[in-house]
């Protein structure tokens, strides 16, 4: 049991920036935006959020950078994709491509340990909150370490980025802004012709894309770490991509797609070098780390069934004058 709950809590901690990436894309791409740009965005936030929090000493602060260069770099890939109308996928490459050259430089420039930021304390960083009776609860058999060690113990962010599913439900789905975000990436000039901005809709949605993603890269270095390194995000970017296309654009299920990613990644992290439960055999170490990218490829090639994206997916809009 023990056993059990510790590889659940692990699994838990390693889908979180797959949440927030996965629910990040599903902004922009509901909009009618691609991004494969996700691992950028998440790349610079954890850079910015890593050194602000560094240099300031401030957790806080560090947020808030990582959430700004995260939104700065969604506007560019917004302003080449919808103002520009350029190509979306080179757009959303070269956004991973300036994040990945930047970080290594002007980490290596400014802090001269071969593109890290100096090691955070924890007042730099967020830190386990422990919720209201878990030292009491966990006696109980069962529940209480579910309770205690499961659904306790995990940082702020972790908890906000269970909570945004139910709120992104609520917003694509409830709400104006959701309903004209949808109609956007289906039909714009449907759109358009009711007098909505189409251009405005979409900067909205990759605007939230960027606040997700600042949220996610900003969890890896000042929460699951302590302190930024280079090429942290390690595709967790196109993992995220993956699962927003097995989830078929749908929150909820955007959600289990990514704890499913996270328990492989929690596997690979429990047993590597280490034997396998039940068949009590040690998998090669490659192989091992490899897990989450084959599942990736696997699910992708044709184990999901038909997933049909938003209509107008990937298409510039051009205003019919």
């Amino acid at each position: 049991m023990d056993t059990l709950i510790q590889l659940l809590d692990l699994t838990v901690r390693s889908a979180v920036p797959l949440l927030l990436a996965c629910l990040a894309g599903l902004y922009s791409e509901r909009s009618g935006i691609v991004d494969i740009g996700l691992e950028g965005k998440m790349l610079g936030g954890a850079f910015a959020a890593g050194a602000a929090a560094a240099v300031t000493g401030s957790m806080w602060l560090g947020v808030g950078a990582g959430v700004m260069v995260s939104v700065s770099l969604a506007l560019i890939h917004g302003f080449a994709s919808i103002t520009n109308r350029g190509n979306q996928i080179v757009s959303g490459v070269a956004i991973n491509f300036i994040a990945a050259g930047l970080s290594a430089l002007l980490g290596n420039s400014w802090f001269n340990q071969g593109g890290r930021t100096p090691q955070l304390t924890a007042e730099q960083r967020f830190t386990p909150i422990d919720l209201p009776l878990a030292d009491t609860l966990s006696s109980i058999p069962v529940l209480g370490p579910i309770y205690a060690e499961l659904i306790s113990g995990h940082n702020l962010i972790a908890y906000v980025a269970f909570i945004m599913v139910p709120v992104t439900w609520w917003v694509l789905f409830r709400t104006r802004f959701g309903l004209r975000l949808r109609a956007v990436g289906e039909n714009p000039a449907a759109v358009d012709t009711a007098g909505i901005s189409v251009a405005w809709a979409r900067y909205r949605a990759v605007i939230c894309c960027g606040i997700l993603c600042g949220l996610a890269g900003t969890y890896l270095s000042i929460g699951l770490s302590a302190g930024f390194v280079k090429d942290m995000t390690a595709g967790r970017g196109f993992i995220a991509l993956a699962a927003l296309i097995f989830a078929k654009w749908r929150p909820v299920a955007a959600m289990w797609a990514c704890l499913l990613f996270g328990f492989l990644s929690a596997v690979e992290i429990r047993y590597q070098g280490a034997p396998l439960p039940i068949i009590d055999v040690v998998l090669p170490v490659q192989l091992m780390q490899a897990l989450p990218y084959i599942l990736t490829v696997i699910l992708l090639a044709g184990f999901i069934g038909k997933a049909i994206p938003p209509k107008a997916g990937g298409v510039p809009y051009s205003k019919e004058r």
